[in-house]
């Protein structure tokens, strides 16, 4: 397991001085790319050989998110790779040891020459290791995208949006769709699909659609073919 500590910083919080859920991915992404640091296995080692890891889905649950000035833990282990897939859990703790929100994700290691997903060398598994996975109900990586979607807006994709693998960074997507969801909309649980990367000037087009207790937006191309499907579920 890797982990590093913080204390919830003002420019990470919401108006009610709660961490933000994008902050809280931020956070997560971080401690997975600072253990990759640590390892020799980070953005200069994927660069020099070619491959880069790309986030194919998100499932991030909250109990209660941190205010302000608040000291938490981050922790992050892989639990498995194969083929070209790799499973990792994340967890944000209080210093009391209680869980603010914990995740499961699925990565695909993909070959930045052909586009394609490449098998995980073994020297790369037996780097990173493996722990038990953390005890979870884990949902289907797949997010069904429910009929009478309606469109509610447009964008572009800007500069500041655009990662060190040229094409827009993984909380960007749920930055935008947490502008669809109702204030009044507690949400317990976040869940993410990615189909295909949005790059520096595409237009990217919001369609939104609400089925009890979720919200599911999908963000698409100019040709209805979705770059992501995201679900807010609703805490209990």
């Amino acid at each position: 397991m890797y982990q590093f500590e913080s204390k919830i910083r003002y420019s990470e919080v919401d108006a009610d001085c709660n961490l933000t859920l994008s902050a809280l991915m931020n956070y997560f992404q971080d401690c997975s790319n600072f253990q990759s640091e640590e390892l020799g296995m980070g953005v200069q080692y994927l660069a020099d050989n070619h491959v880069t890891w790309m986030l194919s889905s998100w499932q991030i649950c909250i109990n209660e998110l941190p205010k302000l000035t608040e000291h938490v833990t981050i922790q992050t282990w892989p639990y498995d790779m194969k083929a070209f897939y790799g499973y990792r859990n994340f967890s944000m703790n209080r210093q009391d040891g209680s869980r603010c929100a914990y995740a499961n994700s699925v990565w695909v290691l993909m070959d930045t020459d052909s586009g394609r997903p490449v098998k995980v060398p073994e020297h790369v598994i037996e780097t990173y290791g493996a722990e038990p996975r953390l005890e979870m109900e884990c949902s289907e990586r797949k997010i069904p995208i429910p009929e009478g979607m309606v469109i509610r807006g447009e964008m572009v994709v800007p500069s500041h949006f655009i990662d060190s693998n040229q094409h827009m960074n993984n909380e960007k997507y749920v930055v935008i769709a947490l502008e669809y969801v109702p204030k009044d909309f507690q949400i317990g649980e976040l869940r993410v699909e990615y189909k295909k990367e949005a790059k520096l000037g595409n237009k990217i087009i919001v369609a939104v659609k609400e089925t009890g207790e979720r919200f599911t937006i999908a963000l698409n191309d100019e040709e209805g073919k979705p770059y992501a499907v995201i679900a807010f579920l609703r805490k209990n």
